[in-house]
């Protein structure tokens, strides 16, 4: 699987964003911004940052920590796994 930084995908209704920090491991987190819902995935991924485009909220995404206002809600992150170079995301 190739990308830069994260992409969306959705599963069972809901949206999510998997992102590929700089050392090759993959994370994943709900696809959408906990302050007003923009789309994670248009944002701009700095090292272990996704920044929000609508308002510019930060979070680390390996532990959805908000980290940036005006988020202040943590995202909900997913456990990854990669086998034979498929990414697997654990949904609860």
């Amino acid at each position: 699987m190739e990308f830069e930084d994260v992409v969306p995908f959705d599963h069972a209704g809901g949206d999510y964003a998997l992102y590929r920090a700089p050392d090759g491991s993959f994370y994943a987190t709900e696809g959408h911004c906990t302050h007003e819902r923009a789309r994670l995935c248009d944002g701009l991924v700095m090292g272990s940052i996704i920044e929000c485009p609508r308002h510019n909220g930060r979070f680390d995404y390996r532990t959805g920590e908000a980290k940036g206002a005006p988020a202040i809600i943590d995202l909900r992150t997913y456990r990854t796994r990669v086998d034979d170079g498929t990414v697997y995301v654990f949904i609860d």
